[in-house]
């Protein structure tokens, strides 16, 4: 039974041994400036507070769709493919999307305008596009708002200039063929920049109140059991009482943190939470490249930062 036993445990050290090490993952921001005429920027993290520009905080990818050739609100997530997906908004005024994918966040596919409102003849706009990867449905989510004059009238007068927004979504599995575009949130209020995440069995929405008058500008959350909902009501503001906009989490340690941009004041801030309910301010905790714009927040491994940073010091 000892030799049994000694056996046994030489075994179990050797395959310890043997595993491959967990590598490292550190944390990725992207983001606009200015307008967005001048494409995508980049910062990383060790910490998921304080977050330094790569590339010399110039664009890393110029955009080149839509005739406005903006590159506003990035959102890049990492599928199960390995790749990273990432949608935009190429306009003000436009009725799709942009859409582009890489393996290492260098090299990116060809630029493609994804028309998700063109059946809608009247639809304004196309703001602040996401993508999130469902693994329950095998299934990518995009979801954006959309202003379809005259559709709430009831809202209409409460909205900032005409721009009465509501949420909407397609689904995909390859980024080449999508479903029909569906309503993906509507609770009888204004609502635009959607960030979602998933823990446990419940998806968590975060939105910004855009209702103008009388002025909310405020990020809330709802809750789903589906990632395309229904979704609940939203509640109360978890921003305090500054105007926010761009909300987008990840865990960070033990809590949750939702950074956001204090648009007004030309900076970012952030919210923490140990169970996504209770919410406290830590926008002086954080730090961002001076302009930084709405964008996401994602992991990478620490080999994908280190090509970047190898790749973007050769080219200077």
């Amino acid at each position: 039974m000892k030799q049994r036993n000694f056996w046994l445990f030489l075994l179990l050290l050797t395959a310890f041994a043997c595993a491959p090490a967990v590598e490292e993952e550190v944390y990725m921001f992207s983001y606009f400036k200015g307008n967005g005429e001048d494409g995508l920027h980049l910062a990383w993290s060790q910490d998921g507070l304080n977050f330094s520009a790569l590339n010399g905080d110039q664009s890393v990818l110029a955009p080149m769709v839509s005739e406005d050739r903006l590159m506003r609100d990035p959102c890049i997530i990492q599928g199960p493919d390995g790749l990273f997906h990432m949608v935009w908004t190429v306009s003000w005024n436009d009725r799709g999307i942009g859409y582009a994918s890489s393996k290492d966040l260098i090299s990116w596919s060809e630029q493609k305008f994804i028309p998700v409102m063109a059946h809608e003849p009247t639809a304004r706009n196309c703001w602040a596009p996401e993508v999130f990867y469902d693994d329950a449905s095998g299934e990518y989510v995009i979801f954006w708002s959309t202003t379809i004059p005259g559709l709430y009238p009831e809202t209409e007068a409460t909205a900032d200039r005409g721009w009465d927004h509501r949420m909407y979504y397609v689904s995909t599995r390859d980024f080449g063929t999508f479903s029909e575009t569906r309503e993906f949130y509507n609770h009888g209020f204004n609502v635009i920049d959607g960030s979602l995440i998933k823990s446990g069995d419940t998806y968590y929405l975060f939105l910004k109140d855009e209702t103008r008058y009388p002025p909310q500008k405020n990020i809330r959350v709802a809750t789903s059991k589906s990632a395309t909902g229904p979704y609940s009501q939203a509640s109360d503001p978890i921003t305090g009482d500054y105007w926010a906009e761009g909300p987008t989490a990840i865990q960070v340690g033990g809590d949750w943190v939702v950074f956001f941009d204090k648009y007004t004041e030309h900076r970012m801030g952030a919210v923490s939470s140990p169970d996504l309910i209770n919410w406290t301010d830590i926008s002086e905790k954080v730090s961002f490249p001076d302009g930084t714009r709405h964008g996401t927040v994602f992991k990478v491994k620490r080999s994908v930062l280190d090509k970047l940073v190898a790749h973007f010091e050769v080219s200077d």
